[in-house]
């Protein structure tokens, strides 16, 4: 199922060329045009997911196992020293494009990338207080 107006759709199912670097059924993974690294890439399902909870399941193991599989083939053959996985949901976290796609970016030393956060420093009771709000 895809979604008319969304280009990662139309990527995905080859109505608008990109780079790819594998391809199935299910998905394309396609060289991102803005990379954080050499090698940055999307893993991109065929069919239209806006975000993570929307993903079925199934889908969302063979994400994982795709991740993995390029990771590793992009580690060892352009030499990357560390790897991110990383995908984002809804517009406060970072997601542009409201159809599910994980980026897979190779890492390297003095790469001078800063994907990271500030840490916050809440109290124990803090912590209690959050547990117990989303303990499953």
């Amino acid at each position: 199922m895809q979604e008319e107006n969304c280009i990662f759709c139309k990527i995905a199912n080859g109505e608008i060329p990109s780079k790819s670097i594998y391809e199935d059924e299910e998905f394309r993974v396609i060289l991102d045009l803005g990379p954080a690294a050499k090698g940055h890439a999307l893993i991109l399902p065929k069919s239209h997911y806006a975000n993570l909870f929307e993903l079925p399941e199934e889908t969302a193991k063979k994400v994982i196992v795709l991740a993995k599989k390029l990771g590793n083939q992009m580690m060892d053959k352009l030499h990357a020293d560390g790897f991110n996985l990383m995908q984002n949901n809804g517009e406060a976290a970072g997601q542009t494009v409201f159809h599910f796609h994980m980026h897979l970016i190779p890492r390297y030393k003095d790469d001078n990338q800063k994907i990271q956060w500030v840490p916050g420093k809440p109290t124990g009771e803090e912590l209690e207080e959050i547990q117990k709000q989303i303990i499953y």
